[in-house]
Formats: structure tokens, C-alpha cells, sequence
């Protein structure tokens, strides 16, 4: 499929979800009920994590770095979506994406950072309603900002494209009116799950692409920005599948959820105003710049690590989007400070 028939399925997707529409909108129901079975098989025949124990990593990082004109006040961090957000398949809170993002961002802000998850394992989209209500209703101030990873569970659960993507909307909606930036990563790509085999292999693979693709329309046209997970390091990730996999063969391992930390730590600190001004120009060697959204969505729903945020309101194909490949920067695993969270 060429990035403009991809952009033409995202963007038919995305109308669908923001008009009400139904279908699935991926590639086609009998397709991916196959996935399903495919996919649900391989599951079970790996298991869903050596332990559905999610390790617990909500806390204060960075909390030595109080410095001048930030008061010791933290920067809030939300973690939201399924077990690829929670962390599942780690054996330490530290390990965790939210853990690896709080303690990388307090780094780079030279202030400390307050990580809470509401992020849920085996959660599709529709929860999401749930958990930016607990966000919102929490005492205290708004998230600064709130990291959603979402979108495999609802393709291997063949929740329809559009009804996926109306409810992510939704939730960026809510969480961008309260004051917060929002960043997801958009679906991983279940075509790299070693025990699927091919032919499925690449229908999951292109399932989960056009779900991504589609997702970066709706997240960008409501204020947020998106990076693509996908398989998480691209043809590293196919050569080294037992070290970036977890024990289970489907959940990511430390390694993994290093990996994808390192791609979503550059667009948090951006959408905070945190990275450096001259990174934030489009590069022409790397193939950055100002795209329509839909295609912008499609070409990075291809390479894992792309970003996409909003850029001028309209042009002649509609809402346009910067397009950004951003370079990726080793973050440490960090234990959370003792201290409890400050409210």
C-alpha cells in the first residue's frame, strides 16, 4: 500500500470517528477476525506476562533537583492506556516507561518529577473515558503532562477503527481543554509478535498500522502531538526479538520499554517547551517538514519514532502537520525518591 493510499484509509477512518461513523475501517473484518485468532493463540500459547503483576512505580524522581525559579514544585506525569503504559512484563517500578520518562524528564528540566499511572493492562480505548476521569477528578492541579499508549488491544479485540479512534479523541479533547499536553504513542505493531506466522503476521502488521495512522489524525486535530511506536527499533527490533521481547514473547522487555522511552522523552520535553530551539526547525536531511496531516500520519505510522504535531490550521488537502524524526537519547532507569508524591 503507497503512503497516500494510506493516508486516504487514516483519514477515512479518522472522519469516520469524528462524524459518528461506523465500520472497521482496518483491513476488513474476516482479516482481522484471523488476526484475532492468530494473535489470541499466540497469547496463550506465550501466556499473558510470567506475572499480570504490574510493578509499582508512581512517585517523586529527580527529587535532588530543586533549582532556582521552579520552587522544588514537580512537573505532574500521567501515564495512561493499556499494560504497555502500566509497564507489564517488568520486574521493577524503575523499568517501567513511566518510571524511564519521569526520571529522564526530570533530567532534562532540572526539576523534579511526579509520575502517577492510571494506565490499565488489558485496556482498549473505551477505557480511556474512565481513566481521564480519575485524572481529572484527582485533588490538585492538572497533569503538566499525560502520556497515553493505547491501540493493540483494541485491534486484537476488533474494536472498530473508528469507534477506537473516536474515544482517543475524546480523551485528548478533555485532557488539552484542562490545561494538560497530551503525547500518545500510537498502536505498536503486532506483526512483530514472534509466534503470529505469516500470511497474519503482515495483515496484523498492516492492521495495526492503519489504527496508528489514523490515531495520529484524530490525537494532532485535537491538540495533541503523536510518536509512532511500531515496532519500537525498526530492524533492530527484528534481528534482537529475544532481548527486546519480554518473557512472554508479547509484552516488551526492560530493554524494550527503554527503547520506547527513548523515542516519546524528545516529544514530551517538546510539547513542554524543553528541547532545545534550534531541534525544534524542521531538518531536510532527515525528511522532517510540513505535511497534511493524513499523510504526515501515514508516513509515520511506517517508522517507529515518528512524531507529528500540529502545525498550520488548514491548507488545500485540510489540517496540516510537522512532521519530525527526532534523535533518540539513552534514559536511565531511576528507582523513585522515598518521599511521597507532593500534592
Amino acid at each position: 500500500m503507497t503512503s497516500m493510499s494510506r493516508a486516504r484509509v487514516a483519514r477515512r477512518i479518522a472522519a469516520g470517528a469524528a462524524y459518528g461513523g461506523g465500520g472497521i475501517g482496518l483491513a476488513g473484518a474476516a482479516t482481522v477476525g484471523l488476526v484475532l485468532a492468530e494473535v489470541q493463540l499466540a497469547r496463550r500459547r506465550v501466556g499473558n506476562g510470567t506475572s499480570p503483576h504490574v510493578p509499582h512505580a508512581d512517585g517523586l524522581y529527580g527529587r535532588g533537583r530543586m533549582y532556582a525559579g521552579t520552587a522544588g514544585v514537580p512537573l505532574r506525569l500521567t501515564m495512561l492506556g493499556d499494560s504497555t503504559a502500566a509497564g507489564q512484563g517488568v520486574h521493577r517500578g524503575g523499568q517501567t516507561p513511566g518510571a524511564l520518562l519521569a526520571s529522564g524528564l526530570a533530567a532534562l528540566a532540572e526539576r523534579p518529577v511526579e509520575l502517577r499511572t492510571v494506565a490499565t493492562p488489558g485496556a482498549c480505548s473505551d477505557d480511556l473515558d474512565r481513566q481521564v476521569a480519575l485524572v481529572l477528578a484527582a485533588p490538585g492541579p492538572v497533569p503538566d503532562i499525560c502520556v497515553i499508549m493505547v491501540g493493540a488491544n483494541d485491534v486484537t479485540h476488533r474494536m472498530p477503527a473508528t469507534r477506537s479512534v473516536r474515544h482517543l479523541s475524546s480523551a485528548v479533547r478533555r485532557l488539552r481543554t484542562a490545561g494538560a499536553e497530551v503525547v500518545v504513542g500510537t498502536c505498536p505493531d503486532l506483526g512483530t509478535i514472534e509466534p503470529v506466522r505469516q500470511p497474519l503476521r503482515w495483515l496484523a502488521r498492516r492492521a495495526s498500522r492503519q489504527l496508528a495512522a489514523a490515531q495520529t489524525i484524530g490525537v494532532v486535530e485535537q491538540g495533541g502531538r503523536t510518536v509512532s511506536l511500531g515496532d519500537l527499533l525498526g530492524p533492530e527490533f527484528a534481528e534482537n526479538p529475544r532481548e527486546l521481547f519480554g518473557p512472554d514473547s508479547y509484552h516488551p522487555s526492560a530493554e524494550g520499554y527503554a527503547t520506547a522511552a527513548m523515542a516519546l522523552l524528545p516529544t514530551v520535553c517538546a510539547s513542554l517547551g524543553l528541547w532545545p530551539a534550534e531541534e525544534e526547525r524542521p531538518d531536510a536531511s532527515r525528511h522532517e517538514g510540513f505535511l497534511p496531516v493524513a499523510r504526515a500520519a501515514a508516513e509515520a505510522a511506517s517508522e517507529a519514532g515518528t512524531e507529528v504535531a500540529a502545525a498550520m490550521p488548514s491548507g488545500p488537502r485540510g489540517p496540516w502537520a510537522l512532521l519530525k524524526r527526532r534523535r533518540r537519547r539513552r534514559v536511565p532507569e531511576q528507582e523513585p525518591a522515598p518521599a511521597a508524591p507532593s500534592n
